[in-house]
């Protein structure tokens, strides 16, 4: 069984400085190309004990590493709530989100915990965790509510924050015809990605566009 000290070395092993140049420009600092990280991940399986292990290193690498050999139910809702505010990486937060929160029995106590959160990056979870919500559906938010806030608030808001604001704003307008009309007028309105450069054959994060692809997507 390898031990932490063994697995840093495998990983150091596989740093690629043209991964980390990649991975720094967007606010990364590892240079392991992660089809080889998730082969390890799926080498070991699951192991709770090894994975707080390499959590507790600091190591972004180590700490995506973790969160492959964990599972949800591996952690508290308090637990879940430091290891967010520990995380120092996109990569990290992002995995951290879609492998144990968004997966686990916590999501909603965790959503409602971060949303008002006074760390632009904490509330931006509580955001995406509501713009997953809207997307099932969204029975029992208020989304009226939420476009207030959307309104008044996405358009100086902190990247970490805005983004996941923009994705609620379009999945209410996706998924909520009688909201439609107004979400694609607060997109309108405050501009927010209009001029974000999109590959072709991708769809603009800009919420207007998002929204009417979207809605053409699903009428053909």
């Amino acid at each position: 069984m390898p031990t932490v000290d063994d697995l840093l070395a495998e990983l150091d092993a596989l740093n690629d400085p043209k991964v980390l140049a990649i991975n720094a420009r967007h606010g990364d600092d590892h240079g392991v190309n992660l089809s080889k990280l998730r082969a390890i991940g799926k080498r070991l399986k699951a192991q709770p004990d090894l994975a707080r292990e390499l959590w507790a290193t600091d190591d972004t690498a180590a700490r995506l590493l973790a969160i492959l050999v964990s599972r949800p139910s591996n952690y508290s809702a308090a637990e879940l709530d430091a290891m967010l505010r520990e995380a120092r990486t996109p990569k990290v937060r992002d995995w951290l989100l879609a492998n144990l929160v968004k997966k686990g029995r916590y999501a909603e106590e965790l959503r409602v915990a971060w949303f008002d959160d006074p760390d632009p990056t904490i509330a931006g979870a509580g955001w995406h965790l509501t713009s997953v919500r809207v997307a099932k559906g969204g029975e029992g938010l208020d989304l009226s509510g939420l476009l207030d806030t959307i309104e008044a608030d996405m358009k100086d808001a902190p990247s970490d924050l805005q983004w996941p604001m923009n994705e609620t704003l379009a999945q209410i307008g996706i998924n909520n015809p009688d909201l439609r009309s107004r979400a694609i007028a607060i997109g309108e309105k405050l501009e927010v990605l209009k001029d974000y450069p999109t590959p072709p054959n991708c769809t603009s994060p800009y919420a207007p566009i998002w929204i009417g692809e979207m809605v053409r997507r699903a009428a053909e």
